[in-house]
Formats: structure tokens, C-alpha cells, sequence
């Protein structure tokens, strides 16, 4: 529950409208605002310091790592930034998101970390198919056992999680946001799980 209270700094631009009840931060309309606005309060919330996990931001990083400081210290956002793909899920994002819940694993400070999307419209769009159909066959196996395992890393780590939902998020994409202990969405969210094939 604290985890909950500890996101008013996504709601910044709102934060006359929250109430807290019971411990948990609620509001009639801050959700609707957020996701409506996400593109104003992800720039506001990335402003200065904004760095990919292992470097500075470039443009054509696929995940912002943003550790928060100050009154929010301990609140970690992960940006998923694909925008040419709607942010499918390439193996270059599979390596970093990788390497980043690697580090939030290991680093008792961080004491919620929130997954969300730099590209207004979609949260996820699940595999990129255009990658996977360039790909040799002995590579998909290995490239699918690190997505699903990619998956499970964020269901299991140590601190809250917490996906902040705007558009579609599809198959894999979807996978991600359940793998969250937390689902904020928006009204103009959808969800579709593509099902497995049984071979």
C-alpha cells in the first residue's frame, strides 16, 4: 500500500485533486488525467538526470531508466521507448530490460519501481514480428525463453511494481503489465492476450 502512496509523483500536475483513504492513494479523476496528460507528466517526470540503464539517454534507447531523487528518492520508472514499433518487444529491449530488473534486484534502495510507456497510445504491442521474421530459426527459441524469463524477473522482484497503462497492450506487452503487482489504466486502454499455440 505504501508503494501506492509513494506514486503521487505521477500525478504531480493533479496532486490537489488525490486523497488519500485508508493508506491508498485514490482519486475520482488523477488516473484519467495521468493517462490522458502521460506524455506532459512522463516529460516532467524524465526532466533533467534522465539516463538509460547502462549510459546516457540516446535517441534511439529502447528503455529510459530514471531513479528518482529527493522526496522521491527510492521510486525507480522503467520507459519503454520504441516509438517506430509501438513498442514491440526486440531483443535489444529483452537485453536491456534484462540488465535493469537485474540491478533493481540488487539494489535495497529502490522501493518501487514503476513500467511504463514514452510512446503516447500504446503500453506494448507485444513480440516484433518483423525482427522475429528476420531472425535464423535457432534463433527464436532462445530469443522466446529470454522474453518469458524476462517476465518472470519483473513477477518476482523484491519490491512493488507498478505498470502504468495508456493504449493497447498486446500479447507479450500484456504479459508484462500482469507480471506487475499493480495495474493503472486508462479508458482508452485495451488488452489482448494472444493464445499459445499447442504444437
Amino acid at each position: 500500500m505504501a508503494a501506492l502512496v509513494k506514486c503521487r509523483v505521477l500525478f504531480q500536475t493533479v496532486r490537489c485533486q488525490t486523497r488519500i483513504i485508508s493508506g491508498v492513494c485514490r482519486s475520482d479523476s488523477v488516473l484519467q488525467t495521468f493517462l490522458t496528460e502521460r506524455a506532459h507528466c512522463a516529460r516532467h517526470a524524465f526532466s533533467g538526470g534522465v539516463r538509460q540503464h547502462s549510459s546516457g539517454v540516446q535517441a534511439g534507447d529502447d528503455l529510459i531508466v530514471r531513479h528518482l531523487d529527493g522526496e522521491d528518492s527510492g521510486i525507480v520508472v522503467l520507459g519503454i521507448n520504441r516509438p517506430e514499433s509501438k513498442n514491440a518487444i526486440s531483443k535489444n529491449l529483452v537485453m536491456m530490460m534484462s540488465e535493469a530488473v537485474e540491478s533493481l534486484k540488487k539494489n535495497n534502495k529502490v522501493h518501487t519501481v514503476i513500467l511504463c510507456s514514452m510512446v503516447p497510445g500504446i503500453f506494448c504491442a507485444g513480440a516484433d514480428l518483423k525482427e522475429r521474421a528476420k531472425m535464423h530459426q535457432s534463433e527464436v527459441g532462445p530469443f522466446v525463453t529470454k522474453a518469458r524469463t524476462l517476465i518472470t524477473e519483473l513477477g518476482t522482484l523484491p519490491m512493488p511494481t507498478i505498470a502504468a497503462l495508456d493504449g493497447a497492450a498486446l500479447g507479450g506487452g500484456l504479459e508484462m503489465a500482469l507480471a506487475c503487482d499493480i495495474r493503472v489504466a486508462g479508458t482508452t486502454c485495451f488488452f489482448y492476450g494472444v493464445p499459445r499455440k499447442v504444437i
